[in-house]
């Protein structure tokens, strides 16, 4: 896998590095549609069969900074993906704080309130999606100021959807428009001097 940057026929500043997502392995509760956001439930054995397989993809590819939800599930892949010695981790990319809503899943939700979608809320208990954008605003602004190279991050599916939209910068409800499956890669990088999707949501190929 590759990711492009401004060339040197280019005339604009060369950019910072690409920004590389990570969503960590299976979790019970991810196989089943559950808000999973503060809770810290572990991966099952698939989810850590994707975490290693992860590791070779991301085998031979140098990053200046590796990042990674504290949360478990975050960090079991960082680790089993071979970055557990260099993975720092971050609180601004802990997965969004769901309130009362957590651990339910979306028909149970939209039962109580009619219509729901965690892009437009409400949020009883829990952050609002200004709230989510605010921290993926100071991860965005950390690689932009630069790090030696490429950054790594893992890290869980709403927080990282609402990233790549910051990232282009596009309002943090234009998430919704990037669906992203456990144990998949992403790049956020640049096409002349501009902010660009270079790859999402990239799994392991099947056999």
């Amino acid at each position: 896998m590759t990711a492009g940057t401004a060339t040197a026929a280019d005339d604009t500043p060369q950019p910072p590095g690409d920004l590389w997502l990570v969503r960590h392995g299976e979790t019970e509760w991810a196989r089943l549609g559950r808000h999973t956001g503060r809770t810290d439930v572990p991966l099952t054995g698939a989810g850590r069969d994707q975490a290693r397989v992860l590791g070779r993809r991301l085998a031979g590819h140098r990053f200046g900074l590796v990042l990674t939800s504290p949360l478990s599930r975050a960090a079991e892949t960082a680790a089993l993906a071979g970055f557990g010695a260099v993975a720092e981790p971050e609180p601004d990319l802990m997965e969004w704080d769901y309130g009362s809503l957590e651990g339910r899943e979306t028909p149970e939700i939209r039962a109580a309130y009619p219509g729901w979608t965690i892009w437009h809320g409400p949020w009883p208990g829990g952050e609002t999606i200004g709230d989510v954008a605010a921290r993926a605003d100071r991860v965005v602004a950390r690689v932009r100021a630069g790090v030696g190279g490429d950054a790594l991050v893992f890290a869980h599916g709403h927080l990282l959807r609402v990233l790549a939209a910051r990232w282009l910068g596009l309002a943090p409800g234009s998430g919704r428009w990037f669906a992203l499956d456990t144990g998949t890669i992403s790049v956020l990088g640049w096409e002349r001097g501009m902010p660009v999707v270079q790859t999402w949501n990239a799994g392991d190929p099947p056999p």
